[in-house]
């Protein structure tokens, strides 16, 4: 597996804020070699049949299984978050490779039936070397999310990852490896913006899979149109959470933490923008503030750890500017020094709820990636999706209510590309997942991603004579 893994500039374990380890950027011979394995590979792996794909990729789904706590323990340090949802991103990734092992076998064309017996067929045929971008928030789980459709489509992969998270990938290529895939088929290259700039302009690089931010994923799109290349765009959310006056209070309170502390904070859909209709505010305020509080902060490898700490020094600051932008501080919000002197260096916050919020604030209007949950009111229904509409970004909506008939009906006249009915931040591996408007081009997860890794060919077959105006 080609691993370009050099020692140079440091990156962080962001739970202490001490050196990890040591990496140089990749350029441009590098980039090169590797789409060059990468092509050699696909030679090989694209001429296998589904069921020989789907054979090494259910062993590497297996060896996933296998070696999951070590897998889970090096992402917590990766990326600072807790062991709990390590665990849970991993096993993500072993069910996305499973899927889509499962569906690598049933690839096939169609046949159509034309005038005087001939014939036509299509044929869903591979791309060739797809390149892979990824984000820091889910290091091995978006490694494995990209990878899996774009293996058993016959493809081959080389994987950038972000330079704040780049070990968890490089373990999942050697997992591949392990599992037998040819030489090469999934192999990884360091680096920052230079080196996914290569990537997306080299010549053999058939298409581009991205997950990141808004500003990032237009950038990757206008090097992509240089090849007229497809691109698969997950990127950022402002996303809105409407709680109506007949939910049940339990669950919506439990949907919100959810919406808003996963991962730090740091999740592309989760659900920031919280709108609480007014005769429940008083008694949700109350009663989130309290639960927020009690979210257990530090060591993010202790199993009763809730919040680890955010990705870098950087993004800390950022997310903590956030924090004093006129709306009321209910609780939180502020630079957390856990009691372990070997982790006081480390980016940790207390997670913050914001009162008063209206629709022109910058914390209500700007994706601040970070345990930041803003809570504003609302009164009626057609109020409350103008509002939840009003934004650029359209990753991710919910909604809690015990009428169903207005879930839907609310539901339907939401502009996002995932939804939730009395849950939030739910991906199942079998459903589509992806944004509208400016939230992304493209879906991860589920049978229509194969569509964005193949490309579909139309073949004419005439049984007859041509029949020719000339």
């Amino acid at each position: 597996v080609t691993m370009l893994f050099k020692l140079c500039n440091h990156r962080m374990f962001h739970s202490a804020g001490r050196v990890l380890c040591q990496l140089e950027p990749c350029g441009a011979v590098d980039v090169d070699q590797a789409v060059k394995a990468a092509k050699s590979a696909f030679g090989q792996w694209s001429k296998m049949s589904g069921m020989e794909r789907a054979r090494i990729m259910i062993e590497a789904a297996n060896i996933i299984e296998s070696r999951s706590e070590e897998i889970a323990q090096m992402e917590t340090v990766n990326n600072g978050k807790s062991i709990t949802e390590a665990r849970l991103d991993v096993d993500s990734a072993r069910q996305c490779i499973l899927y889509y092992a499962g569906l690598a076998a049933t690839l096939a064309g169609q046949h159509v039936q034309l005038p005087g017996g001939s014939f036509a067929y299509t044929r869903r045929e591979p791309l060739g070397v797809c390149a892979g971008i990824g984000a820091w928030n889910y290091p091995f789980q978006i490694a494995a999310w990209k990878s899996a459709p774009a293996l058993a489509c016959g493809n081959s992969m080389v994987f950038k990852p972000s330079p704040l998270t780049p070990v968890t990938a490089v373990m999942l290529a050697e997992i591949y490896a392990k599992a037998g895939a040819p030489e090469s088929l999934f192999s990884v290259v360091q680096g920052g913006q230079e080196t996914g700039s290569l990537l997306c302009h080299h010549h053999d690089v058939a298409k581009v899979s991205f997950t990141g931010s808004v500003p990032t994923g237009k950038r990757i799109m206008e090097m992509a149109s240089k090849g007229v290349k497809p691109v698969t765009l997950e990127l950022g959310g402002k996303s809105p959470l409407l709680i109506f006056q007949d939910s049940d209070l339990e669950n919506a309170l439990r949907g919100a933490l959810v919406a808003n502390f996963l991962s730090q904070g740091q999740v592309c859909s989760n659900g920031t923008r919280v709108f609480v209709h007014k005769d429940i505010l008083p008694k949700f305020l109350k009663e989130v503030v309290k639960r927020t509080q009690r979210i257990e902060i530090g060591d993010p490898l202790l199993e009763s750890t809730r919040m680890g700490a955010l990705v870098s020094r950087p993004h800390l600051d950022k997310v903590l500017s956030y924090v004093d932008q006129g709306a009321t501080v209910l609780c939180g919000g502020e630079q957390f020094v856990p009691s372990d002197p070997k982790l006081r260096g480390g980016y940790y916050m207390t997670p913050c709820v914001l009162g008063d919020c209206t629709d022109e604030m910058t914390c209500v209007k700007e994706e601040i990636f970070g345990p930041v949950m803003s809570i504003l009111s609302f009164e009626t229904e057609e109020e409350v999706l103008q509002r939840a509409n009003d934004t650029t970004m359209g990753l991710a909506a919910g909604v809690f209510t015990r009428d169903l008939r207005r879930a839907h009906r609310v539901v339907e006249h939401l502009k996002a590309g995932s939804c939730f009915i009395n849950n939030y931040n739910i991906t199942p591996v079998e459903v589509p997942f992806g944004g509208f408007k400016m939230s992304g081009i493209g879906r991860e997860n589920g049978q229509v991603t194969i569509e964005y890794y193949s490309q579909l060919k139309t073949v004419f077959v005439e049984m007859g004579d041509v029949d020719s105006l000339f």
